[in-house]
């Protein structure tokens, strides 16, 4: 009887479960990723030139990866193009003729490819991103949000991205 209950305790203390975002399902030759910079196929500029950076902190503060600048130099290389951006007014004051809210709205592929041997190890398209931001309507205490904006799609895409890419989701 006490080996059917240390058995069972066993079986059920090691189901396989792990908390997420800890996993890490990239094979163990790959020890540099490269982030170089994005395409880009929109008119907004700036978000190509976060995401990079964005993604290359997400993988050096959550993994045992080294970031490399040479796709060259790297075990695997993860590239991204930004295929749409908009951004347009949702909330409007009509008595200033002014937005005062904006939502962004921005669709990635991305992909993670095994430099060595040319394997997709991770693809992502049409990954949406949204996000909201205000504007002041006060001239005197205007701030452009918009930059501030992208730094915060770009933490969020990186989250995504590096979370997905560990967990194989």
């Amino acid at each position: 009887m006490k080996a059917v209950i240390a058995l069972l305790v066993v079986a059920l203390t090691s189901c396989g479960y792990h908390v997420s975002g800890h996993g890490d399902q990239l094979p163990t030759t790959i020890k540099t990723i490269a982030v170089p910079a994005f395409s880009n196929a929109t008119t907004r500029y700036k978000l190509t030139d976060h995401l990079p950076q964005a993604i290359g902190r997400e993988f050096l503060t959550r993994t045992r990866y080294k970031i490399v600048s040479d796709p060259a130099q790297a075990d695997a290389v993860l590239k991204g193009t930004v295929v749409n951006y908009v951004a347009y007014a949702t909330i409007f004051d009509p008595v200033r003729s002014r937005a005062t809210a904006v939502e962004l709205h921005a669709v990635l592929n991305i992909s993670l490819t095994d430099r060595a041997t040319g394997k997709v190890l991770f693809s992502r398209p049409n990954l949406e991103i949204r996000e909201r931001y205000e504007i002041s309507v006060d001239p005197t205490q205007y701030f452009e949000e918009s930059d501030a904006a992208l730094d915060r799609v770009s933490d969020q895409v990186a989250k995504q991205v590096v979370s997905a890419i560990l967990e194989n989701f």
